[in-house]
């Protein structure tokens, strides 16, 4: 794996130390985490995760054996608390602080008059805080929120000056500290931005139909190298989880040469020996043609051969899949049982395309598969109508497949069954190395499939087309069909010799 080096502190001096946050996925895009001794502002909408967040990067530096510090101005320990325990986490081990308006605030003869209440207030924050860390003395230290300290200092200028100060102040304690703000104000805030070593973002996005999507960016992060671009993150039980966004260049694997076999000899021979290793293919073709059983046929070989297999589907449920292989005679259970095939229902409605690409990661890198199969690209495609760069994350994700030696293989459904005017939703056939189309055809009052190689990058193939038969028994593949024309237009024409008996009826018509 490609590893990029960190650049040096501003000011010439060495890389300062890194300090994870908790969260993986964003050490991973942090590049090992945040630089130590520094102050960072963590931004974004209310309801973004910024206070999970931050209860993470604690939580870590109690595992670390760090003393830690939240200061809230706007949230009671209870309220804390109640957020920890929706992930199943104590906050044990380091201090709440609170300096929240008391009831006694309400009293009409606790109203400043001579002064404004922010010349007395504000002061006597700064003041409470700066006692506590010098009584805990913090490595991590979290104030939540800046909102509270913005309207106490009700001008910009002092505000900033305020921020500073606590910048200088923390700095000298050898103290990393997280400050919260919302995005509440109007217009982007670019006073604490300016100020603070790094900055992380949080948005959340409301999507027509579905759940809401997350995504984190790292606006900032003096002196060092960090993964730019949007992330996409959940918010789940046990706290944010961050999918960073797949860069195919930083994952190469030296991986054995050969070919993936399918195990029925004639699709084998049609393919020119098989599918190679470090390629995806495509199989095109209308609904009900057999594209998903080619899919499950290829995975069901590599178990027999001892290989992984992870089967992605977005059209049918798990049970309804299981069921429909098993009526051509491939039995998938077994396989599941022992762990050499995993299936994974994608739920539409819930998916990000970070999310999806890191499921896919998951099972390469550490369920070892070698055969993915990714059923279909409409339900991807559906599933994420909103997002933009589909084609490109898709892109990313097979290069990145094609890299570790797996062999992809990708269905997608063509609009109509018959005649000249199926259409693909997207085109992605320059994606793949290879590609396999699926047609219906008529002959005789009967309908049938044929199966044919249009393109295959890494070889010679069979450029006839042969009949594809899908039963109980499992999948045959016929003899090319050398006395038809057109079959590939759904409508063909009969163009082998006629027998003496239709010569005859001709002759008599």
């Amino acid at each position: 794996m490609k590893k990029r080096t960190s650049q040096k502190e501003e000011g010439g001096g060495s890389a300062a130390a890194r300090m994870a946050t908790g969260i993986q996925g964003l050490d991973n895009i942090l590049e090992g985490g945040l630089p130590a001794n520094r102050i960072y502002l963590i931004e974004g909408d209310p309801g973004t995760g910024k206070t999970t967040l931050a209860l993470q990067f604690l939580m870590e530096g109690v595992r670390s054996g760090e003393a830690g510090l939240y200061i809230t101005l706007s949230e009671t320990k209870e309220e804390l608390e109640a957020v920890a325990a929706s992930h199943g986490w104590t906050l044990d081990g380091f201090e709440i602080y609170e300096l929240l308006p008391t009831a006694n605030s309400l009293n009409p003869e606790s109203q400043y008059t001579i002064f404004h209440p922010s010349e007395i207030e504000l002061g006597e924050t700064t003041s409470a805080v700066l006692e506590e860390v010098e009584r805990i003395k913090p490595r991590r230290v979290v104030f939540d929120s800046l909102s509270e300290m913005r309207l106490l200092a009700r001008e910009p200028l002092r505000f900033r000056r305020q921020i500073l100060a606590l910048k200088q102040y923390f700095a000298g304690q050898q103290s990393t500290v997280l400050l919260l703000d919302d995005k509440v104000t109007d217009g982007q805030d670019l006073q604490v931005q300016s100020i603070a070593h790094g900055v992380v973002s949080l948005e959340h996005l409301a999507v027509e139909y579905g759940a809401e999507r997350r995504r984190l960016r790292i606006v900032k992060l003096r002196g060092s190298r960090f993964r730019g671009g949007y992330h996409d993150f959940n918010i789940e039980t046990g706290g944010v989880v961050v999918f960073p966004r797949l860069i195919a260049a930083e994952h190469h694997q030296k991986y054995g040469k050969g070919a993936a076999l399918s195990g029925v000899p004639e699709l084998d021979s049609l393919l020119g020996g098989g599918l190679d290793r470090g390629t995806s293919t495509l199989a095109l073709g209308p609904a009900g043609s057999g594209k998903s059983t080619l899919g499950s046929q290829f995975a069901a070989a590599a178990a027999d051969r001892g290989e992984r297999a992870a089967i992605f589907i977005f059209d049918e449920t798990r049970d309804t899949y299981l069921t429909r292989v098993a009526g051509i005679g491939t039995d998938l259970q077994g396989y599941l049982d022992s762990g050499l095939i995993t299936i994974q229902q994608v739920d539409p409605a819930e998916l990000s395309p970070g999310e999806f690409a890191h499921s896919v990661r998951g099972c390469v890198d550490r369920g070892e598969a070698r055969v993915v199969v990714i059923d279909s690209l409409n339900g991807y495609l559906n599933a994420m109508p909103e997002e933009r760069f589909l084609t490109i994350q898709m892109h990313e994700l097979l290069t990145y497949l094609n890299q570790q030696g797996v062999v992809t293989i990708l269905i997608m459904a063509q609009h109509g069954f018959l005649g000249t005017g199926m259409q693909t939703p997207v085109d992605v056939s320059y994606l793949a190395d290879t590609v396999l189309v699926l047609r219906y055809f008529e002959t005789d009052g009967e309908i049938r499939r044929a199966l044919s190689v249009i393109k295959k990058r890494t070889g010679a193939h069979e450029r006839t087309i042969r009949e594809l038969k899908i039963s109980s028994a499992g999948i045959t593949v016929g003899k090319p069909l050398k006395e038809f024309r057109g079959v590939l237009t759904g409508v063909p024409l009969y163009a082998g010799e006629k027998t003496g008996s239709s010569q005859r009826d001709d002759e008599a018509d």
